[in-house]
């Protein structure tokens, strides 16, 4: 069995993005220049933590969609797994009703990473509530929750790349 490559982050971004990305980690600057924009890790450590977290956005902007049972950090998931976040959904029948218990896990590598890149992990998570698929509308819905969410998911992606490159985190 062949080993499988190492995920690459920016795949879909044009050539010259990623290039200078590339340059970037190659120059040794892109680690001072994420720390700039990005300078310290948030506060949400524990699952209760993450929970409540959650709860606050999801309250906010997603008040009719079902409720999540269970939301907590996930060490199984591995980012160059490509799995930074999950949402499941598990239908089952009690007597005569059937009931749906929905869970988010979120990678434990957002534990040491700034409020933004949790953030944009939770909404992306929270959007699949209503949109399974990532289509317009979970972009849109993504907007809405986080009016920054492309320039933070693109920010965590050039992240991701660092940390597959360099291999220590910043944060």
């Amino acid at each position: 069995m062949r080993p499988k490559s190492p995920p690459n982050y920016l795949a879909g971004y044009s050539l010259a993005l990623t290039e200078q990305v590339q340059n970037l980690i190659s120059q040794g600057v892109l680690a001072d220049r994420l720390q700039r924009k990005y300078p310290e890790a948030h506060e949400v450590r524990t699952d209760r933590a993450l929970y409540a977290y959650v709860r606050v956005i999801k309250d906010k902007y997603l008040r009719n969609a079902e409720p999540v049972n269970k939301i907590l950090f996930d060490g199984r998931l591995h980012v160059m797994n490509n799995a930074l976040g999950i949402h499941s959904s598990v239908s089952r029948v009690q007597g005569v009703k059937l009931r749906t218990h929905r869970e988010i896990r979120v990678a434990t590598v957002f534990k040491a990473m700034p409020a933004d890149f949790l953030r944009m992990i939770v909404v992306h998570e929270l959007a699949h509530l209503k949109e399974f698929a990532h289509n317009k509308a979970f972009y849109q819905l993504c907007l809405n929750m986080e009016p920054n969410y492309l320039q933070l998911e693109f920010d965590l992606r050039v992240y991701l790349t660092y940390l597959q490159a360099a291999g220590s985190p910043l944060w």
